[in-house]
């Protein structure tokens, strides 16, 4: 017992020890943020309906896979955000969400595959971005 107590006293000095021998770091401070002027005078805020004089807003690119869910195996598609879905771009007003197509064909259908078999359904059958979009 006395040997297991000395052995384990003499392995937690020596490991604390390491700590002990490191010399710190020292850091180069670090360059001074810059600020931006503020502007002076009254902000003047363009009317509604007009479009402001300065360069036109370049659009945000869509994304082209969600966060949260999984792209179609095998097809080319992009994310639609609004919709909550992936577009099929080879196959017009086809979808893609957790293993399942909907297709919109003056009505909706689902299927487990891009070619059908086709199952009728209709809008509390499809995500909720598509059954708006696509209301009557």
């Amino acid at each position: 017992m006395n040997s297991t107590v000395r052995l384990t006293l003499i392995t937690l000095a020596l490991g604390l020890s390491a700590c002990t021998v490191h010399q710190p770091v020292e850091r180069e401070p670090l360059p001074p943020i810059e600020s931006t002027p503020q502007p002076q005078g009254p902000v003047v805020k363009p009317l509604p309906g007009r479009q402001p004089s300065g360069p036109a807003a370049i659009p945000k690119p869509m994304p082209r896979t969600s966060a949260s869910f999984a792209p179609p195996p095998g097809g080319a598609s992009h994310w639609d955000p609004k919709l909550g879905v992936y577009v099929l771009e080879k196959q017009p007003n086809t979808f893609y969400r957790q293993r399942t197509y909907y297709r919109w064909n003056s009505g909706w259908s689902w299927s487990l595959s891009p070619n059908g078999p086709w199952q009728e359904t209709d809008s509390s059958g499809v995500p909720g971005g598509l059954g708006r979009a696509f209301a009557q």
